[in-house]
């Protein structure tokens, strides 16, 4: 049964947000009591946040769907929706957050870290916030908006200050076991270990962590054994320690040219090359390991490595490994920059940014795209008129109805909000954009107002349907 899983591809959806009410106050002796339907409530986010005590990813690999819950919907009585609850997911420290096309989205290093991987959506306004001065006694709400939903990949890489690096069998995980309190799984067989040990050493004030990767051979950066899996596991370290066998039972392996092998992978992999090296000649407690440790030791301090034999059974060579290595990561701890406070950084839209674009496709049809006329177009029910005349006020006042005549639009002309997978198609009419003037007056309830004389009410409707008229003629293509 896996155990360990450092990468993994996780679904998540975000709540949606609730439906606003469209509501109208009703009490004893006060027939019009004006509009006092609620805003539906907020969806919840998918949230990860990172949590030391979570080491490996194996909870997504076996529940990959994450969903967090909706909002509820507004009420009468100005009654709003209650928020959906933010879905948090603990991952381990040094995760990386990927989308689908291999772009990083977050890396979230040190405790509390969070990343929004799914953004919630918006509650829907209830009639009672929609009502205005022109529009008293709205008859619609808004519907809430869907919770983003989208697939993220998640990769783990160990945070580690050194990295033991070595063939198979070659003593990483007893290097590991008596320089820290870690107990992985050792045995004298190769890929013993199938997981990246973690360890905790002390070597005077220095505290720092130590990380073996399994299953490094020739051609593991092109996918060979268990290396290219386990190989972003060294990316963070500050130091490489190659672990190299001394007493080595097989006939065409030697020292150097195992440490000629796991450097020709890491270049490979790349981005490791400013990393400072240190060579462990392991295994000295055999007679032959001793021998061959002092003869090659020569031969790598001339290629500028520093070298310590040591062995993990007889523990002899330890101390003096421990300290260099804390001596090293002290070094690289106090040349890192000093992390400057967050800055927010705010780049304003140009001043000729109407905040939509209006294009026509090879096909003839109209699209239109901005954040705005999307979210407008998701939030409105189709099914209610005076929610449509109230869309085609907001897209009037953004200038939509304004950009389609000067890109060409006829009427009856094919217009779409909204991206292809996701849009909202009609046929369009110029008499839109006289019509939407008029529907300001949509949702108004005369009976709100104060009572005017039968001769000027008659006056009013004879004038406005005049005007109607006029514009339809003005506008009219036949």
């Amino acid at each position: 049964m896996t155990t360990f899983v450092d990468r993994v591809e996780l679904h998540v959806a975000a709540g949606n947000g609730g439906h606003g009410c469209a509501s109208v106050h009703r009490e004893k002796f006060k027939p019009l009591g004006g509009p006092d339907g609620g805003n539906g409530g907020r969806g919840g986010d998918v949230i990860l946040v990172v949590d030391q005590s979570v080491t490996t990813l194996l909870d997504y690999h076996h529940s990959p769907h994450r969903k967090a819950t909706n909002g509820q919907p507004g009420a009468g009585d100005n009654r709003s929706g209650k928020d959906g609850q933010d879905l948090v997911l603990p991952v381990p420290d040094g995760t990386v957050v990927l989308d689908k096309q291999g772009n990083v989205l977050a890396d979230l290093v040190g405790q509390g870290t969070t990343f929004i991987a799914g953004q919630g959506g918006r509650g829907g306004l209830g009639n009672a916030a929609l009502a205005s001065a022109r529009r008293k006694a709205p008859g619609f709400a808004l519907l809430g908006e869907p919770g983003e939903a989208r697939d993220v990949v998640m990769e783990l890489k160990t945070v580690a200050d050194v990295a033991l690096v070595g063939y198979p069998s070659a003593g990483k995980s007893s290097l590991i076991s008596v320089l820290s309190a870690a107990k992985p799984k050792i045995a004298d067989y190769p890929f013993t270990t199938l997981v990246p040990n973690l360890g905790v050493v002390t070597a005077g004030s220095t505290v720092y962590t130590i990380a073996d990767v399994p299953g490094l051979i020739p051609g593991a950066s092109q996918g060979r054994g268990l290396g290219l899996e386990f190989l972003r596991h060294v990316e963070r370290c500050s130091v490489l320690v190659h672990v190299l066998d001394t007493a080595t039972l097989e006939s065409d392996r030697d020292p150097v040219s195992d440490l000629d092998v796991i450097e020709e992978e890491l270049r490979q992999y790349g981005g490791l090359d400013d990393r400072p090296r240190i060579v462990v000649l392991n295994k000295i407690d055999i007679p032959d390991g001793q021998d061959l440790a002092d003869m090659i030791r020569p031969d790598l301090e001339a290629r500028g490595y520093r070298v310590f034999a040591a062995s993990a059974v007889a523990r002899t060579g330890l101390k003096e490994l421990s300290f260099a290595l804390a001596e090293i990561i002290a070094e690289a701890r106090a040349a890192k920059p000093v992390e400057e406070a967050t800055r927010i950084v705010i780049r304003p839209k140009a001043v000729d940014d109407a905040g939509f674009s209006v294009a026509q496709e090879e096909d003839g049809l109209f699209r239109v795209r901005g954040e705005k006329p999307e979210r407008w177009v998701r939030q409105t029910d189709f099914s209610n008129d005076e929610a449509v005349g109230y869309l085609a006020d907001r897209l009037s006042r953004l200038g939509v109805e304004d950009q389609l005549m000067k890109a060409g639009a006829r009427a009856g002309d094919g217009v779409a909000i909204g991206p292809e997978d996701n849009a909202v198609v009609f046929d369009w009419e110029p008499s839109m954009m006289a019509g939407a003037e008029m529907l300001g007056r949509r949702g108004e309830d005369h009976r709100l107002e104060a009572p005017r004389p039968a001769a000027q009410r008659r006056r009013d409707r004879e004038a406005e349907r005049d005007d109607a008229q006029r514009e339809f003629d003005e506008f009219d293509p036949f």
